[in-house]
Parts: structure tokens; C-alpha cells; sequence
């Protein structure tokens, strides 16, 4: 009893650790910056400062390739294209504390790695936490991930200890707990919506990963307020554009054990329900019945639906499930991605990550109607198929210039560059 007393109270003094260490100028994160617009060419320069200009929070999110790009990607962009004087915060699970810590770490050296307690309703001391870590780092403003995190900054708001709060949204968290199986506990379903009513009306800024989210936080929460900005999911910027020659593209189908002339759908995602399982069976079961040669990999984990149809086209449909640095190499093989989803409010506002790394591969996509704004994108630039029953699947060959007019729409659309005057805005809203 004393000794988990003990470590509670220890974990409480995680935060404070390291706050009294003086600022250099090695450090992005150390910078404070004139407040002026950010014009294109124009921007601040840095000013030599004690005090975190920004922090970005996030709340029981664990590392994965998802965290990596769209969180850490995200905070050392804004550090190194803007100079914007960001630190991230996170709390993480208890469990592997400290593997994740290094983890979050290593991807972003000066990061405040944090220990959220066990049970996801006692966010609240972790808010209290967070706003007294505020009194002492003193950002300007919190841009927060989520609905638990901007909750949380909005709190610390009241104390005193941030100025803005920016409403990172993700997606529409409230639909998404009630239409998937969400393991929370019965009293946080009934909440979740005046949080992220909260979360939407309160912040002073927020951004939004479609402009379909932002449709549903003014059906569903009397939204009208200009202040938000649209960036969508993104690639890492660590990605470079590169298109698979002929002779490329036929070594990496060897590889797969496949032939030149076989036309390959390739699925990359996890397992979790809104990624809709059960509907992939009607998308590409006339595929692969209508040619032995038309194959399907699946890059995912081990699931009841992909073993059905491994039993019903036991020659044709593969799965591997690899570390997220092997999938570009294995989706540059193929010849069209899959992006197929049941029709709900949570993906009808979402924005998938795969979408940006099927067209970085090369890729056109095949992609169900009204989800997020990419199913409109696919129409408009000519970049894939759109799923329903009244249409037949083509599936072709992808030729060298196919692919190389996908790698020039993701440079042009899903790149952190390419989105410079969003993020350019955010900063001017917020500092």
C-alpha cells in the first residue's frame, strides 16, 4: 500500500523534471519569436527567449507510424520550417513507461513524456498535472490532439497557465464511440459529446483533417465560427518522391513470389472496426473471380475476414503484416490501393493516412464513396476508383507515367511543404 503511494506520488513529480534546465540555443523548441503575420518568405525571426512559445499535447496515444507523422513529424516541421518554439507533451500508459518515453524521445529529443494513471476516467489528474506544468513552462498556447487533450488545455486555460487553446480534431470522437466498439466505460460514452462540444466551441483556433469534419461540428454542435484551418493527414517529411521503373516494379512483384502480368489490389491498415472488414469481401471478390492472375495483398493483421477470403481464393489472396518502413517497398509492387469503408459519420469525416501513402507508392486508389473528402478528390484529379454496386472494378497494369501522376498529386497535396500557408495560418491564430 505505501510503496504504490509511493510510486503515485513519484509519477507526479515526472513533469517538473528538468524545467529548471536553461534553455539553449541547440534547441528549436527554446526559441520565442516576434508575434507578426506569417506571409510566404516572410517569416519571423527568432529572438532568444526562456520559455516554451507552444506545446503540443497529446493524451493516451501510443507511438506507432501514425504518431510518428502526423505528431512528431508535425512538431519538428513547425520547429524547423517556422521556428515556432514547439514542445511536445504526452501522456503516455503506465505500461512500458519507459520504452515509450525513450521511444517518443528519440523522435523528439526534448520531448516531456508523461505517465498517465491506469483508467482512462482519471484523465482529470492529468489535466490538473498538465495545468500546473503550464504555470511553470508558460506557452503562449497548447495545441491540442484530440477531445481528452483539448479538455485538458482548456482547463489549463482557466488556471492561467496558456493563453490559446488550438482543437486539433482527428475525426468526429463522439459518432466514433458510439458506432464502433470503443472500450471505454458506459458514463464516458454518455459524455463524450459535451467534451467534444466543449472542445469545439471553447478553443480559440482549431484545425480540422477534412472540411467534411468541419460540415459535422456545425450540424452536430451549432458550429459557425471562421477560426479553424483544413490540413489533412500527411507524409512524413522524411519522404522522397520516387517512381518505380518497369524493370523496378517487376523485381519487387518477384519478390512477392508473383508474375509480371498479375494485377495486384494491395489493403494496408489495421484490423479496427471503422476500417470495415466486412465490406472488403463484396469489393474484391469479383476481382479476384474473374482471373486467376488478379491477386490481393493484404497488408494487416490476422482477422476472421481475411482468412475467408484466403480459404475462397486460396491462391490468390496473400497477407503480411510488417514494420511500418517495409510497407512503401511492398506497395510500390502492386498496382492499385484499397481504400474501401462502411458508410458512417466516423468515416465520413476522416482522413486516412493511407490514402497519401497509396499515391506516394504510385498508386491509384480504389475508394468507397463519401469518405472524407477523398472520395470527391478521386473524382476531380482522375486518381483511382470510386466502390459501389453499380460499377465493375477495372484493374489494369499501372504504367510508368500512372505512376508517376500519382507521386506528383500526393507532392502537390500531402506534403508538409505543400501545405505551408495552412500551417502558416495556424501559427498566425495562435502566437
Amino acid at each position: 500500500m505505501h510503496g504504490s503511494c509511493l510510486r503515485s506520488g513519484l509519477y507526479l513529480l515526472v513533469p517538473f523534471w528538468g524545467l529548471w534546465h536553461r534553455p539553449n540555443e541547440q534547441n528549436h523548441w527554446e526559441f520565442s519569436y516576434f508575434r507578426m503575420p506569417f506571409k510566404k518568405g516572410n517569416y519571423p525571426k527568432p529572438c532568444a527567449a526562456s520559455h516554451v512559445v507552444l506545446v503540443y499535447l497529446t493524451y493516451a496515444e501510443q507511438p506507432s507510424g501514425v504518431y510518428s507523422s502526423q505528431v512528431s513529424d508535425v512538431v519538428q516541421h513547425l520547429n524547423h520550417r517556422f521556428r515556432a518554439g514547439v514542445r511536445l507533451v504526452a501522456f503516455v500508459s503506465l505500461r512500458g513507461f519507459s520504452a515509450t518515453r525513450r521511444r517518443i524521445r528519440k523522435e523528439v529529443p526534448g520531448a516531456l513524456v508523461l505517465p498517465a494513471l491506469p483508467k482512462a476516467e482519471y484523465w482529470k489528474v492529468s489535466a490538473w498535472v498538465f495545468g500546473v506544468l503550464c504555470l511553470f513552462l508558460r506557452p503562449h498556447a497548447v495545441i491540442a490532439r484530440n477531445v481528452l487533450a483539448t479538455n485538458m488545455a482548456l482547463f489549463a486555460r482557466r488556471l492561467g497557465g496558456v493563453r490559446k487553446v488550438c482543437f486539433d480534431g482527428r475525426g468526429a470522437i463522439a459518432a466514433e464511440w458510439h458506432e464502433y466498439d470503443v472500450s471505454v466505460p458506459p458514463s464516458w460514452k454518455a459524455s463524450i459529446a459535451d467534451l467534444e462540444r466543449r472542445a469545439v466551441l471553447n478553443s480559440d483556433f482549431r484545425i480540422a483533417v477534412t472540411h467534411k469534419l468541419v460540415e459535422h461540428w456545425r450540424e452536430c454542435y451549432g458550429f459557425s465560427d471562421g477560426q479553424f484551418v483544413v490540413i489533412p493527414c500527411t507524409l512524413n517529411r522524411s519522404f522522397r518522391p520516387h517512381v518505380l521503373t518497369d524493370e523496378e516494379k517487376s523485381a519487387g512483384k518477384r519478390q512477392l513470389g508473383l508474375q509480371d502480368d498479375h494485377v495486384v489490389l494491395v489493403y494496408s491498415g489495421s484490423a479496427a472496426g471503422w476500417q470495415s472488414f466486412s465490406v472488403l469481401h463484396a469489393s474484391v471478390a469479383p476481382f479476384l473471380s474473374a482471373s486467376f492472375e488478379h491477386k490481393l495483398l493484404v497488408l494487416a493483421p490476422e482477422d476472421e475476414h481475411i482468412r475467408s477470403l484466403q480459404r475462397e481464393f486460396p491462391d490468390q489472396v496473400m497477407r503480411k503484416w510488417v514494420a511500418h518502413h517495409e510497407v512503401p517497398a511492398l506497395l510500390a509492387a502492386c498496382d492499385m490501393g484499397i481504400l474501401v469503408r462502411e458508410k458512417s459519420i466516423t468515416n465520413r469525416v476522416a482522413s486516412p493516412t493511407k490514402f497519401a501513402e497509396y499515391l506516394s507508392a504510385g498508386l491509384p486508389v480504389l475508394i468507397s464513396e463519401e469518405l472524407g473528402d477523398y472520395s470527391d478528390f478521386v473524382l476531380a484529379h482522375g486518381c483511382g476508383s470510386i466502390a459501389n454496386e453499380s460499377s465493375t472494378l477495372q484493374v489494369k497494369y499501372t504504367p510508368f507515367a500512372t505512376r508517376q501522376a500519382m507521386v506528383d498529386l500526393v507532392v502537390a497535396h500531402f506534403t508538409k511543404d505543400a501545405l505551408e500557408k495552412e500551417y502558416a495560418q495556424l501559427l498566425q491564430n495562435i502566437t
